[in-house]
């Protein structure tokens, strides 16, 4: 690391774990800066949408932080420190350096060509922006109507304009910044009065107040811009960023663009309950761990995925595309919110390997440290909500697949059985499915199929 004799500063930047991960939120710095660090020194814990990790050290030396602070949303391959001499500090032409890193996917495919951006006040409809963007833009709450772009010719909002934005938002004091926060203002709306043109607590109060006359004057002046809605009584905010954001933002997706169909369907478990209790029994000590419900039915949808492949498939703009490849999801409730580890091809692993990888995936999604390609890929999802007692319910569809099902808890109830009134383990099943991609009559053939071979699982699952 040494150049003529001197120490030559080493970047330490966000790494792209898997092919997805664009982005990362810095949770929080465990080092103070200018510290002196070890190679392979934990020295950054950041969170993607798919876990939580640690940035390590990559040289020895003293550690210079960048202006990233905890809860900054960066893009992957951002220098957010400089390792080196102790007497240096984060370089700017370093930073510089890494704008030009951070966007060179964007640059390549976009080409971005030295044009003057198009004014906001000149642009009409749709606002163009990259994926990357919209989620940067989500994270920060920023309009991208109000960014002004400079991809694609001026026309296309990419990471960078979104970031250049933030740049601009007016100073405020914290105080002054919760209460905007609070009661929905939007702080460039806001005249400040403080030092340096800075917003105060009394600049946001005036605009609260200017809000509330201009409501009970019936809207007359009103500005829709600077009071979003009214104060209220908030006991508590959770933002809508890392997992909780992505959740929001595909959940709402699949609710507004699929067109869903919810079918109901009632199976006698009794046997399927006999059958996960024997085996219990048999295997528990020799696989170390006891078959689970969602293991056995697990196996049971991946064979019915191959008796009727069109299940197992997605929409396309301009086709349906069924895949050859049966890739579980299994929903798992985790303390960063819902998450779906995937197991792939899981109609060819047999009951214990299924069990294992599930467990094993499963612990990774509730401790934060999912591999890259853990919670990606999935072709079909399994969602489980019987250990809350729930009877049925509604899943919304994972995207880009094309179905759900949802299992509910298992219940003792009287049915007539030859004439007479028996005890019997009774479970609900329901099956959501795009009816764009699938028709009712066969969904419902499906999810007969899995109802005859919970009712009768024996030969058709084990051996």
């Amino acid at each position: 690391m040494s150049k003529g004799g001197f120490l030559v500063a080493k970047e330490v930047f966000i790494p792209q774990l898997g092919q997805t991960m664009e982005e990362a939120r810095l949770v929080r710095w465990l080092v103070a800066d200018g510290a002196s660090v070890d190679e392979g020194q934990g020295i950054l814990e950041v969170e993607t949408d798919k876990a939580t990790f640690v940035v390590e050290a990559n040289a020895r030396g003293h550690v210079h932080i960048g202006p990233y602070k905890a809860d900054d949303v960066v893009p992957v391959l951002t220098v957010v420190a400089t390792i080196g001499k102790p007497d240096e500090s984060f370089s700017a032409k370093q930073d510089a350096k890494l704008g030009e890193t951070q966007s060179a996917k964007e640059t390549e495919t976009t080409k971005v060509e030295p044009v003057p951006a198009v004014p906001i006040a000149e642009r009409e409809g749709r606002v163009f922006a990259s994926p990357r963007a919209r989620r940067l833009a989500d994270a920060k709450g920023v309009d991208l109507a109000h960014v002004m772009p400079t991809g694609y010719g001026g026309e296309r909002v990419v990471a960078r304009d979104v970031l250049a934005f933030l740049s601009q938002v007016p100073k405020a004091t914290p105080v002054a910044q919760k209460i905007a926060a609070d009661a929905g203002i939007d702080l460039r709306a806001v005249t400040g009065t403080g030092a340096g043109g800075a917003i105060t607590k009394e600049d946001v109060e005036r605009a609260v107040a200017d809000g509330r006359r201009s409501t009970e004057d019936g809207g007359r002046g009103a500005k829709p811009s600077s009071v979003i809605r009214p104060p209220s009584e908030v006991s508590e905010r959770v933002p809508l960023k890392g997992v909780r954001g992505i959740i929001a933002d595909r959940m709402a997706t699949s609710a507004h663009t699929t067109a869903r169909v919810t079918l109901f369907m009632e199976a006698d478990a009794t046997e399927f309950v006999n059958m996960r209790e024997r085996l219990t029994a048999r295997v528990e000590k020799e696989w170390g761990f006891a078959p689970g419900y969602n293991d056995i039915l697990a196996m049971i949808v991946g064979r019915a995925l191959r008796e009727f492949p069109y299940m197992n498939a997605r929409l396309t703009p301009d086709a349906i595309e069924r895949l050859t490849r049966i890739n579980l999801g299994m929903a798992v409730d985790t303390e960063r919110g819902l998450l779906v580890p995937v197991i792939r091809d899981a109609d060819q692993k047999s009951l214990r390997e299924f069990g294992a990888e599930f467990r094993a995936v499963a612990e990774r999604a509730r401790t934060g440290k999912s591999l890259p390609d853990d919670l990606t890929g999935g072709t079909f999802t399994i969602t489980n909500l019987g250990m809350y007692d729930v009877l049925a319910f509604t899943p919304v569809i994972n995207l880009p697949e094309a179905a759900i099902l949802g299992v509910g808890c298992i219940t003792p109830q009287p049915v007539v059985r030859d004439g007479q009134i028996v005890a019997r383990q009774m479970l609900m099943l329901s099956l959501v499915f795009d009816h764009r991609v699938v028709d009712g009559a066969p969904a419902a053939r499906f999810l007969q199929y899995i109802k005859n071979l919970i009712e009768e699982p024996y030969l058709r699952v084990v051996g």
